[in-house]
């Protein structure tokens, strides 16, 4: 007797954000039969492994979250302007018991593959165990950082001490008494770095590229702060999807160089007081990340007040950026400051790259063996497509999805790629560089949307067309090579992984425009995609 496979409208991938919205969604609004895989033990996604000491979201905490269930936005605490790990996994937690979404969440189960049966018209997906499911639609929810990014450097094997990933976090992990070596100093490292440095024995800080960070201005909020957001949530959100970034504030349209350098500086100021790294980029002008002159004040800003905070020159100097302020923004809580501790060291691995770890630490160029009792790499991720490449996807004909992104991912509108008919992707590739949740909203409720539309005219299948995701990619680039972030290397543009070509991995025209692009798809009756049967 041939083993009975389980059969459903919509199988989704993840139960992150994404995935917890997209089975609410489909699951109780499109009426879909809909199962999540989620290869953690529990919802949360990027949250739930994520657990590294100091890590926190640098959106603030009431726009980093959902904005569909009012009675949530009502109970939900606001405990602090910016959520800490710890609060948002217990807030997701929180929405898949209100919404039951549980019951339909199979945990320890990583896919393995999926592929389209063109005769059945339905998908395959194939879990790591052997299980296998058979769906109509096929919905990735496999987060934008979420493709852990090791790198390979000889000799980790033989390693005689411990090392973690900041996004494979173990539960448990004790620094007391230890030499602590990091490798990294991206958004993760910097929150890392800081909370870490007053645990351990000394802490070793191996930086390929210095940052910029401005504080974050992270405090408890007030009850009546609580009670005023909660007061106006539905306007927050009307006026959330207006914005660029959908995180929380109106960026600035003034041009820095309009106003006089006193006027500037005293901007500067105030951003840097009142915290936040996007903020910063965002808040004080409008064009930070586009005119090399407003870009260069801030960099001399900045790099004032490194050299205000940091005591040894040497060090300052160090970290101090020499080029554009043009990476992801990134916030701290004392991460400069954090260099004045007598038990912190930094190594420039771009003056004296590590040659190989060894088993008592890491050994550099200069000859010198920095002994150590943990690694940490703070290294990032894969962004944007790195968790499909993890994948076997295949398509009509076969066609696996990494052979089809081999010179390049681009997906429509972020939301799905010709040849692989009903499979939807949530924040695909160059899908809108904003706010997560929100961005995922957006999305969410589009694609059921097109589902929905698409079953009332009888289509069981729904395709993007190939110069339609021609032409959105060629609109993602341009828009990207626009903008001073394209001169620098970033996981933005995938630069940060080796042999990796950089483009654009996102849109970066803001949530508003692309609201008005997807607005206008649906209008002309989903322009781009192709349904049939």
């Amino acid at each position: 007797m041939s083993e009975q496979i389980a059969r459903f409208d919509a199988v989704v991938i993840g139960a992150g954000f994404a995935g917890l919205y997209a089975l609410k969604k489909l699951r109780d609004e499109c009426g879909l039969s809909t199962l999540a895989l989620e290869k953690g033990s529990d919802v949360g996604g990027t949250w739930y492994y994520n657990r590294y000491p100091g890590c926190m979201s640098d959106v603030e905490t009431f726009a980093y979250c959902y904005s569909w269930d009012d009675q949530l936005l009502q109970d939900a605490p606001l405990k602090s302007r910016y959520a800490m790990q710890p609060d948002i996994f217990a807030y997701l937690q929180d929405v898949a018991t209100r919404h039951d979404l549980y019951k339909d969440i199979v945990f320890d189960t990583a896919v393995a593959a999926a592929e389209l049966d063109e005769g059945a018209g339905l998908w395959t997906v194939r879990t790591a165990d052997g299980t296998t499911y058979r769906t109509t639609y096929l919905v990735t929810a496999l987060g934008v950082l979420s493709a852990t990014n090791i790198p390979d450097i000889p000799g980790l094997d033989s390693f005689e001490g411990e090392w973690h990933h900041t996004s494979r976090w173990p539960e448990q992990v004790d620094f007391a008494g230890k030499r602590v070596g990091v490798i990294g100093t991206g958004s993760t490292g910097v929150q890392f770095i800081t909370a870490v440095a007053p645990l351990a024995d000394h802490l070793t800080v191996f930086q390929r590229t210095p940052q910029f960070t401005v504080p974050a201005g992270n405090r408890p909020l007030t009850a009546d702060e609580e009670a005023e957001i909660k007061a106006n949530y539905r306007q927050i959100w009307e006026d959330n999807r207006k914005t660029f970034l959908a995180a929380g504030f109106a960026e600035s349209m003034v041009p820095a160089m309009s106003v006089s350098a006193e006027e500037r500086e005293a901007a500067f100021e105030q951003a840097w007081n009142h915290g936040g790294g996007f903020r910063f980029m965002f808040g004080a002008f409008g064009d930070i990340a586009v005119d090399p002159d407003a870009n260069a004040a801030a960099q001399a800003f900045l790099r004032r007040k490194i050299a205000e905070i940091v005591k040894d020159p040497e060090t300052a100097d160090k970290l101090t950026p020499k080029g554009l302020y043009a990476k992801r923004p990134i916030c701290d809580s004392g991460y400069y400051e954090t260099f004045n501790r007598p038990n912190v060291s930094l190594v420039d691995i771009k003056a004296a790259p590590i040659q190989r770890i060894t088993p008592k630490g890491i050994l550099t160029e200069d000859g010198v063996e920095h002994e150590l009792d943990m690694i940490v790499f703070a290294t990032g991720f894969e962004a944007g497509d790195g968790n499909f490449r993890h994948l076997d996807i295949r398509g009509r004909g076969g066609l696996p999805l990494k052979d089809k992104w081999r010179d390049g991912s681009n997906s429509y509108l972020g939301l799905a790629t010709n040849g692989f008919p009903n499979m939807f992707m949530v924040l695909g590739p160059n899908c809108p560089f904003t706010n997560i949740p929100p961005a995922i909203e957006i999305q969410v409720d589009w694609l059921a949307e097109l589902i929905a539309h698409a079953r009332a005219s009888g289509a069981s299948t729904i395709e993007a067309e190939q110069a339609h995701e021609d032409e959105w990619g060629a609109t993602c680039s341009g828009i990207g090579e626009s903008l001073l972030f394209s001169q620098i290397d970033t996981w933005i543009f995938g630069s940060n992984i080796p042999g990796k070509g950089a483009r654009s991995l996102f849109y970066l025209g803001g949530i508003a425009t692309y609201l008005d692009k997807i607005g206008q798809v649906k209008e002309d009756g989903y322009s781009g995609f192709v349904l049939g049967t």
